[in-house]
């Protein structure tokens, strides 16, 4: 990608979280001189946590009543967070362009019926021959007109409906590395001259009980006070979620010249594998990414912007890799958006490039997001950030984001 002459440039922001609404609203929400505070639900589902979506008017992005209520609620906060995007990138209402726009979207499974899931479970804990049972709750309970009304790629054809953004549509599943894989899609074609403007994103409603369950039952649940992803650790780790809605407009260099478009940042690189969660595989993983960045020290200092999640042992292992980062030279400067935004699962990646692409365009890095990072010096020269994410249960992706060639759109403003 580097070797190309068609820069990855990022030209729109689409973000909502429990904080904010907007890119504008969330840099003045996470870049003050004083730590930002999190929006934390306690109460409704104890003993767990969430970051609680921040109050939106879907009608402003999704306007027909009969679009909204075919829509579970992740895919609502996907296509009002599209909408902004798109807007923010000079696109809504340029049906020319919107017909070339590709999509390449991350996205999970549909709200499940908690019902027959309540029902399935006591069958399970209290029969002395749950099998039959099982297959009876499965056969009788379950939906086709529900089943088909989730369908992972609604998503995106839901943004094609109301945005009317028709081009060509990826779907790509896999929790965090679904939002790597999405970005780094629309990246590489860009770069290989298969298309010129890439819609990537993802959303995730955190507040769900079905959602709760599968994380608790997989043991990745954080529990008792909230703590930053970076102090749960003696509390045996764990994330929790928040509901965010992250998208990109992701645009060749000569194509964005050709209509005016000026760039947050460009999208340099992007790497990705995945590894076993044992011995360090995850560390290993993560440096022989970093490696293929070719990154130099040049100035000493690397802003990076790190998608950990507090699971364990996964956080202490991208806390290893960070070390042996520092190893070749770098001095890290180390933000974890995690502990304010919250595990955005298929967006928590995507979140963390709007982000890096945010500070890049400011020309200035975001204070310590906890008390942990307080040592770290803000001065970090904005000129390239690391962002990272290591899946809570499985993948390692790496993104460097750097100023674009031509001036970003902070002079611009």
């Amino acid at each position: 990608m580097a070797e190309t002459s068609r820069e990855v440039w990022i030209t729109g922001i689409g973000l909502v979280s429990s904080l904010a609404e907007g890119a504008s609203a969330h840099w003045q929400h996470l870049a003050g001189e004083a730590s930002p505070r999190p929006v934390i639900d306690n109460d409704r589902f104890a003993p767990y946590a969430v970051h609680p979506l921040v109050a939106l008017d879907f009608t402003k992005q999704i306007p027909k009543t009969s679009d909204r209520r075919q829509m579970e609620r992740w895919q609502q906060i996907g296509v009002y967070t599209a909408g902004l995007a798109l807007a923010d990138a000079g696109l809504a209402g340029d049906q020319s362009t919107l017909d070339r726009v590709d999509l390449t979207i991350a996205a999970g499974n549909g709200e499940r019926d908690l019902a027959l899931d309540a029902r399935v479970l006591t069958a399970l804990g209290t029969s002395e021959a749950p099998e039959p049972i099982l297959n009876q709750e499965l056969a009788l309970g379950l939906r086709p007109t529900l089943y088909l009304g989730q369908l992972s790629n609604l998503l995106a054809g839901n943004i094609s409906i109301v945005h009317k953004a028709t081009g060509s549509s990826r779907t790509f599943k896999g929790e965090e590395l679904a939002g790597v894989s999405a970005v780094a899609d629309a990246a590489h074609r860009i770069a290989d001259n298969q298309g010129d403007v890439f819609l990537a994103g993802g959303a995730l409603n955190a507040e769900r009980e079905d959602l709760l369950l599968g994380c608790e039952i997989s043991h990745t649940l954080a529990t008792g006070p909230y703590k930053s992803v970076w102090e749960r650790n003696p509390l045996g780790g764990g994330l929790v979620p928040g509901s965010v809605g992250a998208f990109l407009v992701l645009e060749a260099s000569d194509h964005a010249r050709s209509r005016g478009a000026v760039p947050y940042a460009r999208l340099s690189r992007i790497v990705s594998d995945r590894a076993l969660r044992h011995r360090e595989k995850s560390t290993d993983t993560a440096t022989r990414l970093f490696d293929k960045l070719a990154l130099q020290p040049e100035n000493g200092r690397l802003a990076v912007l790190s998608g950990a999640s507090g699971v364990e042992p996964v956080t202490t292992e991208e806390q290893n890799f960070l070390e042996r980062v520092e190893q070749r030279g770098f001095k890290s400067c180390v933000r974890s958006w995690g502990s304010v935004l919250g595990h955005g699962m298929e967006a928590h990646f995507i979140a963390g490039v709007a982000l890096a692409a945010l500070a890049i365009s400011k020309k200035t890095f975001y204070p310590p997001f906890d008390a942990t990072e307080i040592e770290a010096d803000r001065s970090t020269p904005t000129d390239r950030i690391l962002v990272t994410c290591f899946g809570h249960w499985r993948g390692e992706g790496l993104a460097l984001v750097e100023s674009a060639s031509e001036s970003a759109r902070e002079s611009a403003e």
